[in-house]
């Protein structure tokens, strides 16, 4: 499994936000800046974000993005489905139920459905509000 740039840029926007949710609507330039990262690349991604109700977007004078809830309540796990569709380690487990036809004679299938459980797992443990603290136990998930 590999998160793309489009992955890894959806935290740091949602961080962004999250640092500065006390301060209103944030303008799409200022996020762009701080994270140097091609505000017309951010647009994409929030706009997602926005019609998934993740963020809340006025436009005009004083318009930006902001958290439509506090930090705690997003995982990294649902940014990164919401930004990379799956995180699926593997194609036949995109879709649930399994529809590979070689799913019942697997002898691998309940290998990769542990590593997706894991992977899911780790990141839905995972809160904005935990990166924001730099909580260290956090990202030391034991198995």
């Amino acid at each position: 499994m590999k998160i793309s740039t489009r992955g890894r840029y959806a935290i740091r926007v949602m961080l962004d936000l999250a640092e500065h949710n006390q301060e209103g609507y944030i303008p799409l330039m200022d996020i762009a800046r701080r994270q140097e990262i091609s505000e017309k690349y951010l647009e994409a991604i929030v706009s997602s974000f926005s019609k998934n109700g993740f963020v809340r977007a006025l436009r005009g004078k004083g318009g930006g993005y902001m958290l439509a809830r506090s930090p705690e309540e997003y995982t990294v796990g649902s940014i990164l489905k919401l930004a990379e569709g799956s995180l699926a380690p593997v194609a036949c487990l995109e879709d649930m139920p399994n529809k590979c036809p070689r799913a019942a004679e697997c002898k691998t299938l309940k290998m990769w459905e542990g590593l997706h459980k894991l992977i899911d797992n780790y990141f839905d443990g995972i809160t904005l509000q935990d990166l924001l603290t730099e909580d260290a136990d956090v990202c030391n998930y034991v198995i």
